[in-house]
């Protein structure tokens, strides 16, 4: 491990390669397990019993689903624009993964006497690795988050569809409208962590009560608004609107079918991975709890998905007047109000 590559040792791109390789696989095992479990859980929610048929208890139904969508003929309407619909999948997949480069899934490790931070956003000091403090790890994600938003407004144009514009100009108007509400949600934990750090914003909440979400009341508010508001960015039910098969056919995909379909489909489930890692990292203690780091952090991760896919199954559509106003007339004033009380309690109790 003494060799060195333009000045770095070789353990250094080993790790790297390493971290980013295992966070890839673990969001796309996930992905593509989350839809055998949303089915299963739903099942059983609604008294079915889900997929069972392909492999024991269906585990091979997520395989069997790919497989089909791969061999299915791919379709592009005559008078769509051919480049931006072609191109429109990628643009809202890719943003879904990258994401995670910033999000810390554990503390500190020793490899071959170097300290490795367990996220893949990391530099090499000179004598050790270090977690990479960009101290704009919250902004990255919210970039990357209204990045992922234009793919399906691209679709949705490109599609030449009067369903499919209307999923796209749906799902920008949602986006703008509740990350708003997210972002002042996010403000909290600056206010409370006195850092942009998501690295330090985890190290300072060790201990049960030491997670952001118990340390107040407004705390406590703030992270459910969050955590509502992410579902309602990535187009989750029961905000659905941009697809809304009642009314939009299946909106901004509706003209869309085999793996461009599938890149759809596998970036609403990367995104609900995404929100949930977030939420944890923001307000959940990261890795923090009884076992093992890196368990911690993957087992809130499911908790969160698990409440995702119960939401699914509980709650039915907004209709599209409901939804402005629950983003404009009450989570903007609500996360306004727990600013200004979260602002108050820490001069109370700093």
């Amino acid at each position: 491990m003494g060799y060195e590559i333009l000045g770095l040792p070789l353990i250094y791109y080993i790790t790297m390669v390493a971290k980013t390789v295992a966070v890839f696989v673990f969001v796309l095992l996930t992905v593509a397990y989350a839809t055998w479990a949303e089915r299963k859980l739903i099942g059983h929610m609604q008294v079915r019993i889900g997929p069972k048929r392909v492999g024991p208890y269906g585990l091979l139904q997520p395989i069997a689903d790919g497989l089909k969508l791969f061999f299915k003929e791919e379709i592009v309407p005559a008078q769509a624009s051919r480049f931006a619909f072609l191109i429109a999948p990628l643009v809202a997949l890719v943003p879904a993964f990258i994401s995670f480069a910033v999000i810390p899934f554990g503390d500190t490790v020793t490899i071959a006497g170097y300290q490795v931070p367990l996220q893949i956003a990391s530099v090499y000091d000179g004598t050790s690795m270090r977690v990479l403090d960009i101290n704009v790890g919250v902004l990255y994600i919210l970039a990357m988050a209204s990045v992922g938003v234009y793919g399906i407004v691209l679709a949705g144009w490109a599609s030449n569809s009067k369903y499919s514009l209307l999923g796209g100009l749906r799902s920008s108007a949602q986006m703008i409208s509740y990350e708003l509400a997210a972002g002042l949600a996010i403000i909290l934990v600056f206010m409370s962590s006195e850092t942009l750090s998501l690295h330090k914003i985890v190290a300072e909440q060790a201990g049960l009560f030491g997670w952001n979400i118990f340390r107040n009341p407004f705390m406590f508010a703030g992270g459910i608004i969050f955590f509502i508001c992410s579902l309602a960015e990535i187009n989750r039910t029961p905000f659905d609107l941009p697809e809304a098969e009642t009314e939009l056919v299946s909106g901004f995909c509706t003209e869309y079918s085999s793996m461009k379909y599938a890149m759809f489909f596998m970036a609403e489930y990367a995104n609900m991975v995404t929100v949930c890692a977030v939420t944890t990292t923001l307000f959940l203690g990261g890795w923090h709890g009884p076992f093992p780091p890196v368990v911690n952090f993957v087992a809130k991760v499911y908790g969160l998905i698990f409440v995702c896919m119960w939401i699914r199954a509980t709650y039915p559509r907004y209709r599209y007047d409901q939804l402005m106003r629950l983003g404009w007339k009450v989570f903007l004033p609500a996360t306004l109000l727990l600013i200004c009380g979260n602002a108050v309690w820490l001069l109370v109790f700093p």
